[in-house]
């Protein structure tokens, strides 16, 4: 029941939302094209693509571009269509908040002049008042198509290659320095190329890291690019080789098994509950990998649930040495520095990829699904990196929350 009105709420807003955006369309068409001829026609134009785009992107249409390059159907038919989505709701959202807001505040004023002086009889609203808050709701409403715009054209290309010193208290002193180039959430498709990931490979080689870690989410819903994204991994240059774990999507797209023997034929060894020897000068790191594992049911049939964090993962952990550990999800973290874990490497967020966490943390969607939203974290002895990503999922759109290759220097504590 609660379920049905969560969704029933939902639809009300969307419905409400595009109602008001149509007569705002509607009404700018009226002020700027004075003959009625061409309102018509621009109007049955506007109706006939604002009816088209949602019929080709939810009926199975926008399944049809090439998965792996940019083509005039994902950039003329899917961009639009998601930044009208996401930046209507956003902007619809505003014009609530801000009659909202104004409401509270007259309502206030009103009461507390009566308090004062009541007086002897209501005036009526003013025109001029009203004209004047229409308008800038609707001004601040626009905020977030200038916003969207931006994600899409720039923000999500605009890569950020932070360097993250992490001091371990066990470190071997030959590990020293030793640097680990992060990777995650590739999500190979028309909006994150073959080429373009071939071009972060090449930055990634420039950091000269001595590992990269790959943490999941090569795919997002289908299965035909596998072969294309780890065609487009396989350049890296690093001595100490590339490893990698799964995500919830390789589960959703059924190739799990396949991608993991794709990677292998190319040297990028995907750690599936298993762990692997790193060594310098007769000193030993312990890499480990775990597949995409939640407490919470996702996806279609609850795929990757698990009834506790990282089970029979213990006998993997090494107690003499440093542990690291390659897993997408980061609410394993808390599990992982009970196990005695050192480091774990995450994704999954995309740290947030439409966020406001300028003006408060909690402005992020990826707050709904963990509070190890991005960024470095600690608890104990034990610390975790959550990578933003360099992918998105849904609308190819990213704010506040730009593409991210970490380098993780090693350091030895004091």
């Amino acid at each position: 029941m609660t379920g049905l009105l969560i969704a029933g709420a939902v639809l009300l807003f969307v419905a409400a939302s595009q109602i008001f955006w149509v007569r705002q369309v509607r009404a700018a068409l009226v002020w700027l094209v004075s003959s009625r001829r061409w309102q018509v026609l621009l109007g049955a134009l506007g109706l006939a693509v604002y009816i088209a785009l949602p019929l080709y992107n939810v009926l199975g249409g926008g399944g049809r571009p090439s998965p792996t390059r940019l083509t005039w159907q994902a950039a003329v038919l899917q961009a639009p269509f998601w930044w009208w989505i996401v930046c209507s709701l956003a902007g619809f959202g505003l014009v609530i908040l801000f009659w909202s807001t104004d409401r509270l505040v007259q309502g206030i004023l009103a009461a507390y002049r009566r308090r004062l002086a009541p007086p002897p009889k209501a005036d009526p609203p003013s025109p001029g008042r009203r004209r004047f808050l229409e308008r800038t709701a609707v001004a601040v409403s626009a905020a977030p198509f200038v916003a969207g715009a931006y994600g899409l054209l720039y923000g999500r290309l605009d890569l950020e290659t932070p360097h993250r010193r992490i001091s371990l208290k066990r470190l071997p002193k030959p590990f020293h320095g030793f640097r680990i180039a992060q990777l995650s959430d590739i999500h190979i498709g028309p909006f994150m190329t073959e080429e373009e990931i071939r071009r972060w490979v090449a930055i990634t080689n420039e950091l000269k890291p001595d590992l990269v870690v790959l943490t999941g989410d090569f795919v997002t819903w289908k299965p035909a690019p596998q072969e294309a994204v780890v065609r487009a991994l396989s350049g890296f240059r690093a001595p100490f080789g590339v490893f990698g774990c799964l995500g919830n999507h390789e589960i959703y797209a059924v190739v799990e098994d396949s991608i993991t023997r794709l990677f292998a034929a190319q040297n990028i060894r995907i750690l599936r509950r298993e762990r692997v020897p790193v060594q310098v000068n007769g000193e030993t790191l312990n890499l480990i990998g775990v597949d995409f594992q939640s407490v919470q049911r996702l996806g279609r049939l609850g795929e990757g649930l698990v009834p506790k964090y990282l089970e029979g993962v213990q006998p993997l952990v090494q107690p003499d040495t440093v542990n690291i550990l390659l897993s997408h999800n980061p609410n394993t973290f808390d599990r992982a520095a009970e196990l005695g874990i050192d480091l774990s490497l995450a994704g999954h967020t995309h740290g947030g990829q439409i966020t406001l966490e300028f003006i408060h943390p909690s402005l992020t969607p990826s707050r709904l699904i963990t509070r190890y939203t991005k960024g470095w974290f600690q608890k104990g002895e034990a610390q975790l990196y959550v990578n933003s990503g360099i992918g998105t999922i849904l609308a190819p759109i990213r704010f506040a929350a730009p593409p991210e290759i970490t380098l993780l220097e090693l350091v030895r504590e004091g």
